[in-house]
């Protein structure tokens, strides 16, 4: 579906015997995939760090490789989140300059076609104002050059919005934000702002963002059931249903998580894609497409590009 989709070239990283029982049930007019074997995977009780040295040829250790090799572009993986982060660490090493990778997912807002994007959602559950400062400057670059925002606004999640407010965290990353160059930074961000489309940027640390993802992802959820629900309660409510059938299927493609495909771990020095474990098909396809844009967008490139000129000069050397 991806290959044919985005016009891309894809592996199958994983246990061949698996993947070809797989791929028995699915036609397609192009060559199948290339499989890739690989022995095992990280199991979701499984400690990240610990799994992948026991488990060298894992499918996300091998998928990883793939990358660093320069024999793939990105990896899509919808296994142990936290594995994929550490192997990216461990194997693609981070950006220049960039202190701690984040994780990026993208939410829809009252404004259509206008999302806003949400960092960090997992990665980091402990962070410094400095970490904080590098989401909001990676922030900007994916929504510009991915999502087409041309003057991406920052908001930093908080419980109020006066530049006083929150933990310490918070008011000594509002006070390296205000003022900084490279980002439009719009204040603090309550709650109730994250979908408003207020903010083009939601910067957090990984705790409350993944809080915040997955209550977002149930509400979404909860939302189409109920109107299912409300949708098919009677004769008359089917009728209706009907005639509002393309508005409800814009609408559930704007609050379906499936449709943006998964999250970009940003910071790492290779394009690495994490979705859900529960992904079907339409979703990883799309999380492929997620893959392509960052590329031909070289959202790596312009990171690293922000961030060369604050390195000393031994690290540029290093990093070039």
């Amino acid at each position: 579906m991806a290959q044919e989709k985005w016009d891309v070239d894809v592996f199958l990283v994983g246990d061949p015997d698996q993947i070809e029982s797989a791929l028995k049930h699915h036609s397609s007019n192009l060559p199948l995939p290339q499989i890739i074997p690989a022995e095992g995977t990280i199991e979701m009780h499984e400690e990240p760090l610990g799994a992948l040295k026991r488990k060298p040829k894992a499918s996300i250790n091998v998928a990883m490789n793939l990358v660093k090799q320069k024999k793939a572009d990105a990896v899509v993986s919808a296994g142990h989140s936290g594995a994929a982060m550490a192997s990216a660490l461990l194997r693609l090493g981070r950006l220049p300059g960039i202190d701690r990778p984040a994780i990026g997912a993208v939410l829809p807002t009252m404004k259509p076609d206008s999302p806003v994007l949400v960092l960090d959602v997992g990665a980091n559950v402990d962070c410094r104002p400095k970490f904080l400062e590098q989401f909001a400057v990676m922030g900007t670059i994916y929504s510009r050059y991915v999502l087409g925002t041309s003057q991406p606004q920052v908001g930093l999640l908080n419980i109020g919005e006066e530049a006083c407010k929150g933990n310490d965290l918070a008011i000594r990353t509002y006070q390296l934000l205000e003022n900084h160059p490279e980002i439009a930074f719009g204040g603090n961000a309550e709650g109730r702002d994250v979908l408003s489309g207020k903010f083009d940027v939601i910067v957090c640390d990984g705790f409350v963002g993944n809080v915040l993802l997955k209550f977002a992802e149930g509400v979404g959820e909860a939302v189409l059931q109920m109107l299912k629900e409300e949708l098919t309660s009677g004769l008359q409510a089917k009728l209706g249903t009907s005639l509002l059938k393309p508005s409800l299927m814009r609408f559930k493609q704007r609050v379906d998580h499936v449709e943006h495909g998964g999250a970009l771990l940003l910071g790492v020095a290779g394009v690495c894609i994490i979705s859900h474990g529960s992904s079907k098909g339409a979703t990883i396809a799309n999380a492929v497409r997620l893959a392509k844009d960052a590329i031909d967008n070289q959202v790596l490139e312009r990171i690293q590009s922000q961030y060369q000129h604050h390195l000393e000069p031994d690290e540029k050397a290093i990093s070039g």
